[in-house]
């Protein structure tokens, strides 16, 4: 038994790590300033507010002060019928979440290594708006601000469906074949055709005359291709190698169902439109599944470790180990406000603090009031959420599946409960109080 508390006492205050096999350290809260009770109490009190208010079934909440964890706790279960719990190893389908996580360290490398210029038209590399004339001029830094003028979303699952429900079975089948080779969910494949389909879709897609910010995440859906097609390397590939394993993100990636991992996969929609069953394990946006789950816009799953590892690297401008994987420059100028006199509080991918946040009460500030200008992050739909605050060094990881049984479920926004959660820790640090 001795032997057991001094290896947990270990594990507590540190835990070693080499380059590519990174591991977070971790401490308890009071040894880094910050007032336990009052965390523990507040922390607990909202979860479990978000909990009986049927918000969502479970979460977790990751808070890391520098680089060291000092909060990692789980909360309910996976499901309202209150089997499984939630645990911290937990893989979530992370959603919009993806686009900080996935394509966009790629093009801040490719920029940085000068083979992206974030003031030339899109169309310099992307070959197929050069003759789209709303298009051919959209800059990179327009798109990525979400200052372009797109259009926000297109549901092309209305492509494939006929008005009864039905899938059109030149577009999805239930058996794999040759030219159906992209999987949708368990037994759901797509035409490789399609993709050609959601380009010359997005390609006729309107834009708006007036540049003001509109999230949108059409470009997402190209940018792997982008990526594959500047890098001469397979998008997932490319992320792994130099990403993901110099990080030590052992679980961030797409299509958790083939590979072995011991993680349980946290279900997220019970999908009534085409899938017709619990999403779980399969992307629940529905734009990325006829991608074969592969997509800049959502796909990725992973563990709070995961996020919290690719937060902290962004929190430390690149750095990470001994490497400065992108540099300095370019990491401020991607997490930067890039066009605040259009009201538009984005910067490059990365969502911003409301321009007035400061200045505005709990309830109608986004993040907390809190939380430093220079702090940045994403949220997800699936009810994922991570931020970063490079200057009072907190990094917050909220995980959830608000959207299960229906993303009918919206209480997780109109109670407010991730913007309370990240005020308490700001609160709690005794420094604050």
């Amino acid at each position: 038994m001795k032997k057991v508390v001094i290896a947990f006492l270990i594990s507590i205050f540190v835990v070693p790590f080499a380059f590519g096999q990174r591991e977070l350290i971790h401490a308890l809260p009071s040894k880094l300033g910050f007032d336990t009770t009052y965390l523990n109490q507040k922390v607990d009190s909202i979860m479990q507010m978000g909990i009986d208010s049927l918000a969502f079934p479970g979460a977790q909440l990751l808070v890391a002060k520098n680089d060291t964890v000092i909060f990692h706790k789980a909360y309910g279960f996976h499901t309202f019928d209150s089997v499984q719990p939630v645990a911290t190893n937990d893989l979530y389908d992370l959603a919009s979440v993806t686009k900080i996580t996935g394509p966009l360290p790629a093009l801040m490398k490719l920029v940085d290594e000068g083979k992206l210029d974030l003031d030339a038209p899109l169309s310099t590399y992307w070959k197929p708006w050069q003759h789209v004339k709303n298009k051919k001029d959209l800059t990179l830094r327009q798109i990525l601000a979400h200052q372009a003028g797109l259009v926000p979303y297109i549901v092309f699952l209305q492509k494939v469906l006929h008005k009864n429900g039905t899938i059109k079975k030149r577009f999805v089948r239930h058996e794999q074949h040759r030219k159906f080779q992209k999987q949708a969910y368990i037994d759901l494949f797509v035409n490789a055709r399609f993709e050609r389909k959601m380009d010359r879709i997005i390609n006729r897609s309107k834009v708006s005359e007036e540049k003001k910010y509109v999230y949108s995440g059409l470009t997402f859906l190209i940018f792997p291709r982008l990526i594959e097609q500047i890098t001469e390397t397979d998008y997932q590939t490319y992320l792994k190698q130099n990403f993901y394993h110099p990080l030590g993100c052992h679980t961030l990636g797409y299509l958790p169902t083939q590979k072995q991992y011991v993680n349980a996969i946290v279900p997220t929609e019970v999908d009534t439109l085409y899938r017709k069953n619990l999403v779980q394990g399969w992307v629940h946006d529905e734009n990325a599944s006829l991608l074969g789950g592969v997509s800049g816009n959502a796909g990725l799953f992973g563990t709070a470790d995961d996020l919290a590892k690719i937060m902290l690297f962004y929190q430390n401008f690149g750095y990470v180990d001994g490497k400065q994987l992108i540099s300095k420059e370019i990491v401020k100028e991607f997490t930067t406000v890039q066009f605040p006199e259009n009201e538009n509080r984005r910067g490059l991918g990365f969502d911003k603090p409301l321009l007035d946040n400061a200045e505005l009460p709990l309830e109608e500030a986004y993040p907390s009031p809190m939380a430093s200008a220079s702090s940045f992050g994403h949220s997800g739909f699936t009810g994922t959420f991570v931020w970063a605050d490079p200057e009072k060094r907190l990094t917050f990881i909220f995980l959830s599946n608000r959207v299960y049984p229906s993303r009918e479920h919206r209480l997780l926004y109109d109670l407010n409960i991730r913007t309370a959660l990240m005020d308490v820790f700001y609160r709690a640090h005794l420094p604050n109080r």
